[in-house]
């Protein structure tokens, strides 16, 4: 066993290592907190016998702990920054390798736990009952339960919940297993596939669920069920199908996804079984659905084959941004929409080098972790910089070679962890073969240090603008005086191609004077739209212009979307045109935030200093 070689976690997993967890936990909405027992089951990896075991913690109230039934003593040591308080288990007479001991813990989440969120009615759509969903990714699942919080580890989990309202988990519902409990029920699920702790996840509410494929149902507020379930059953079987035949057949039994209240202030989390999702990408228009895409993809890309630690994230985004663009351009049947997403995305790079400067730690593929949070050092990096290495071995040795590394290395590594330098060795194996021979010379050309730890921009590659072309060409038209547009200028595109053109108007040196932006909207019929996307691009256009007759409606969008990509934005656009209108839709919509949301926007208008 190699030394531990994840710096954001005080485990002595090189020790000891878990192997099945059971979460035995009530979700107690009174006291908004988790409590119950957690069993680790942990085998020792070393020959001299290991005489303690050391878990990850954060925040945490713990009762008692017991190894194999026995009460033993156990002690949380001092805070370490953000890595938690490391919790040091006692175990007498040690145990010799291959032997695997019952860890029984009985804990109780705290106010300070970072990993639940807790809504009350007011925050979910049919605002009938409150709502609880877990974000355990970087590293917040110690503060649900001491473990060995890394995702070099994995392990197998029996999920038992109770709760008063529906529960979903990342595991698969064991059929016919929920009991009643007073007024509570227990909920049960399996997750067979081994899994890093930070995949963990829980949510209960009021929840209902439809169908969307062959395996694939939809989980969201019953008043929302009906949309969500057109918004994605088109498409769910034609993305997984595309998607084994890239790789390799699915391996964990169900795909389903949970569309959470509009109060949620993320994008989506790729939890095995349920993805947690934006309700933003339920439009009305199918055209936010390939972020499902993406989460999907992350069934290969990180759920099965793991980074082994945060300072290897590329491994996880780069590669799921590769496989998702591949996905949308299989169902378009139109290479070009890969090249499409790859340009939008080069936008988004740049911009996170610009942000972070490029000479700048954050702006490596692989940046050290010690000393620092891992979410200090999450952008678009790992994604878009992490995309276009792969993209780069793609071009390098054909598609179709590559076509036949894809299953090759997402099969050697399925249910582990690597790191940069084990895929780098993987890739180099798999292409010595003498098929490979006339690849030798470009393959030994790569320069993997240099791809690894250069700050600033990749190399840019070619790419096909076919289809962002026209949107730039549109959106010129708009300087002219005499432009005349059409609802047809536009009625082919995708809702990227339309949000593209939306971004270059918005981009103009001059703004649109209010009769055209006006004019904008009605034509293309933007503020009718159901798709935040565009609603909110054409709301920022209309603020530019000095528009006040679009206001009103940025207000009413405001008490809608609770997703922090538009609502931040939204306010401090609204606070610069019409500071009275920003402030008092504000308080207006307080309690519906997200208490994250809540604190940014206060701190976006001013308000957090006047308190």
């Amino acid at each position: 066993m190699a030394p531990v070689r994840d710096p954001n976690t005080l485990a002595n997993y090189d020790e000891w290592r878990t192997k099945h967890t059971t979460a035995n936990l009530t979700v107690d909405f009174n006291a908004k907190c988790l409590r119950g027992s957690v069993i680790l089951e942990l085998e020792s990896q070393t020959d001299k016998a290991s005489n303690e075991i050391i878990l990850d913690s954060s925040y945490l109230d713990l009762k008692s702990i017991t190894l194999n039934s026995t009460p033993l003593q156990w002690e949380v040591k001092a805070r370490s920054g953000p890595n938690g308080s490391p919790v040091h288990v006692s175990v007498p007479n040690g145990a010799s390798k291959g032997e695997i001991v019952k860890l029984a813990i009985d804990v109780a989440t705290t106010d300070k736990c970072t990993a639940l969120q807790w809504l009350t009615p007011a925050q979910t759509s049919n605002k009938k009952a409150p709502f609880m969903f877990s974000q355990c990714q970087a590293i917040h699942a110690r503060s649900l339960f001491p473990c060995q919080d890394t995702p070099d580890v994995k392990s197998t989990y029996d999920f038992i919940i109770r709760s008063p309202y529906v529960v979903v988990a990342s595991g698969v519902q064991v059929p016919g297993a929920t009991e009643d409990a007073g007024e509570d029920k227990i909920y049960k699920f399996q997750q067979k596939v081994p899994i890093p702790t930070y995949l963990f996840a829980l949510s209960s509410g009021d929840i209902a669920m439809a169908p969307i494929g062959k395996h694939s149902c939809v989980a969201t507020g019953p008043d929302q069920l009906k949309a969500s379930q057109w918004e994605l059953e088109e498409d769910m079987d034609k993305f997984m199908d595309a998607a084994e035949k890239i790789v390799f057949p699915y391996r964990w039994g169900e795909y389903n996804v949970l569309v959470l209240p509009p109060s949620f202030p993320y994008g989506g989390m790729e939890n095995p079984i349920f993805t947690f999702a934006t309700p933003t990408i339920i439009s009305g228009d199918r055209q936010n659905v390939d972020v499902i895409a993406h989460e999907l993809a992350h069934s290969w890309s990180g759920n099965l084959v793991t980074n082994c630690s945060w300072e290897h994230y590329w491994l996880n985004e780069g590669w799921t941004m590769y496989l998702e663009r591949r996905i949308i351009s299989s169902i378009r049947e139109n290479d070009a929409y890969f090249d499409f997403s790859a340009i939008i995305g080069w936008k988004h790079l740049v911009e996170a080098m610009e942000e972070h400067g490029e000479d700048h730690e954050f702006t490596k593929l692989c940046i050290s972790h010690k000393g620092i949070d891992p979410d200090d050092a999450f952008s678009t990096v790992p994604y878009e910089k992490g995309f276009h290495f792969v993209y780069y071995l793609d071009r390098l040795v054909g598609r179709e070679n590559f076509d036949k590394f894809i299953p090759h290395y997402f099969g050697k590594w399925a249910n582990k962890s690597l790191d940069s330098y084990e895929f780098k060795d993987t890739f180099l194996a798999f292409f010595s073969g003498p098929e490979y021979a006339s690849l030798t010379d470009k393959i030994s050309a790569i320069d993997w240090e240099g791809r690894f730890y250069s700050t600033g921009l990749p190399p840019k590659p070619e790419f096909d603008t076919s289809l962002v072309d026209v949107c730039y060409e549109l959106s010129d038209k708009w300087k002219q005086k005499d432009f005349s547009p059409s609802p047809s200028d536009i009625s082919s595109w995708t809702g990227n191609q339309v949000l593209v053109f939306l971004n270059g108007v918005q981009d103009f040196d001059e703004p649109l004077t209010v009769e055209k932006s006006q004019t904008l909207g009605k034509v293309y019929k933007l503020a009718e739209s159901k798709n935040v996307e565009l609603k909110s691009s054409y709301y920022h256009i209309a603020m530019k212009a000095k528009d006040t007759s679009a206001y009103p409606g940025v207000a009413e969008l405001l008490g809608e979307v609770g997703r922090m990509k538009f609502a931040r934005p939204l306010y401090r656009s609204l606070n610069k045109v019409d500071r009275e209108l920003a402030v008092k839709t504000f308080e207006k919509n307080r309690d519906f935030y997200h208490p994250i949301c809540r604190q940014m926007v206060e701190k976006d208008l001013g308000l957090a200093e006047s308190k």
